[in-house]
């Protein structure tokens, strides 16, 4: 007769490394979260958290759309005056245009285009500067500050230019005396300039001088070193 076979013990799985990952302590995950920053494997910050995030996008917002004050006051002053000149015509006063054909019109449109070009690109280097990780709240920020930045601009410059009433201001002036037109933007796409550049030019910085992800590990520590006869790593 032969003894019975004894069974093996139950492994112990506090007592050998069986090759794979060991999982994180408990709490480990909370660790350098308490300012609203997220870690990645590599132990290095991702970014502020999204509430960070939101009011950093909403102070952009406030300050890109105000600095369209800026462009509204240099578009009034940069602009060229469209000469009108208003006359009696039967019982009642009509204005029309000195030169019909002249290039003062689009001028004016043109100088808000290219005033527009320069504010969207100035904001997007100075954001890239202020803050380099970028971000989709950012984004929208600077693109919707654009966008109100230069409706501003654009009430500013007609609020500063001549009055919009033309025949009262024919009638000021006189019968025959050449006066200034008021401000106006026919071409209201131009509105649109200043945050398609700012854009633009933000997403050509982050893809050249951006930060880079971290490339990923190709050979794991758990798979580096194959497990020896005993279950540990053998050197």
């Amino acid at each position: 007769m032969t003894a019975p076979l004894t069974p093996p013990p139950p492994p112990n799985e506090h007592s050998s490394y069986q090759g794979g990952p060991v999982p994180p302590p408990v709490g480990a995950h909370a660790l350098g979260t308490g300012s609203g920053a997220t870690r990645d494997h590599h132990g290095e910050q991702d970014g502020p958290g999204m509430l960070t995030e939101v009011r950093q996008a909403a102070v952009t917002v406030a300050a890109v759309a105000l600095s369209g004050a800026l462009l509204g006051v240099l578009w009034w002053q940069l602009a060229p005056s469209v000469p009108l000149v208003g006359g009696v015509l039967g019982d009642s006063w009509a204005v029309v245009p000195e030169n019909p054909e002249g290039e003062r019109v689009v001028g004016v449109d043109g100088v808000f285009t290219l005033l527009a070009l320069a504010f969207g690109a100035l904001s997007a280097v100075v954001v890239f500067l202020l803050r380099r990780r970028g971000g989709v709240p950012l984004v929208v920020a600077l693109g919707v500050g654009g966008l109100l930045g230069s409706l501003l601009a654009w009430r500013v410059g007609v609020w500063l230019g001549p009055t919009q009433d033309v025949i009262a201001h024919a009638k000021d002036v006189g019968q025959g005396v050449t006066f200034s037109a008021p401000m106006e933007l026919g071409a209201k796409g131009a509105l649109l300039v200043w945050s398609v550049t700012a854009l633009a030019v933000h997403l050509g910085l982050t893809g050249l001088f951006g930060p880079r992800d971290p490339e990923p590990d190709p050979w794991p520590e758990s798979r580096r070193y194959p497990p020896g006869p005993m279950g540990e790593k053998s050197a």
